[in-house]
């Protein structure tokens, strides 16, 4: 993060990576990352990985237990959100000015998130009105680290007859994205669960259209997997 950034203090574009990665592991589920979730996550060797996560910790960045947990440290989650913030505010910007979708904005925001000054990043955020979510959901950092997610239930896991607004989307899988958008499945749309289809079948969801309609879809584990929904 050049400008005052993390790398004027030493760490450089795969430490920021590596913190982001863990983060992200743990922001919406409870369970800590493992070496070799890490190593899938960040498409690398399980041995390259074991190596750079001891470097994390010898710096102070996060603790690990051998072959086991990986957490951040305090140092660690700073440094991590400061990197979530660039990254969700750069992916809204090229959705809301460069007319980007939002499949479309991961890998340019991966880029531009080690390249972009604290003075280029402020104005960013100064336009964009301090957005406090990305177009998938995510909840961004405010400027001092403060963050605040919206109470919400995986779709997965909900009952049936649960009823909410998605309030967040998985970016991980640009093709689901795509298909999502096909379906009409976006931020804010009303779902509610039907139920399950017999025998191991997709989840039942009712969609209630922008325009009025009322409709069901069927969802696979995948889609069901990757949709949180308001529970408040």
């Amino acid at each position: 993060m050049n400008g005052g950034g993390t790398q004027a203090s030493g760490v450089n574009s795969v430490v920021e990576d590596y913190v982001k990665a863990i983060y992200g592991h743990t922001e919406w589920q409870p369970d800590p990352i493992t070496p070799s979730e890490l190593a899938a996550r960040l498409g690398l060797a399980a041995s390259s990985v074991t190596e750079m996560v001891k470097k994390l910790a010898r710096v102070g960045l996060v603790t690990h237990v051998p072959y086991g947990a990986v957490t951040l440290t305090a140092e660690g989650t700073a440094l991590a959100l400061r990197m979530v913030r660039r990254h969700r505010l750069i992916e809204t910007w090229l959705v809301e000015h460069f007319g980007y979708d939002w499949d479309e904005v991961h890998d340019e925001a991966e880029v531009l998130e080690h390249a972009l000054s604290d003075r280029l990043l402020g104005a960013i955020a100064d336009r964009l009105g301090q957005p406090t979510r990305d177009p998938h959901g995510d909840p961004i950092p405010a400027a001092d680290g403060s963050i605040v997610r919206p109470v919400a239930l995986l779709l997965l896991d909900a009952a049936d007859g649960s009823a909410g607004a998605v309030v967040r989307i998985s970016d991980r899988d640009p093709a689901l994205l795509r298909y999502l958008t096909a379906e009409g499945i976006m931020l804010d749309a009303p779902i509610t669960v039907v139920g399950r289809r017999p025998f191991g079948g997709a989840l039942a969801v009712r969609l209630d259209d922008v325009d009025g309609r009322v409709r069901e879809l069927d969802l696979g584990a995948g889609a069901a997997a990757s949709i949180w929904i308001s529970t408040a």
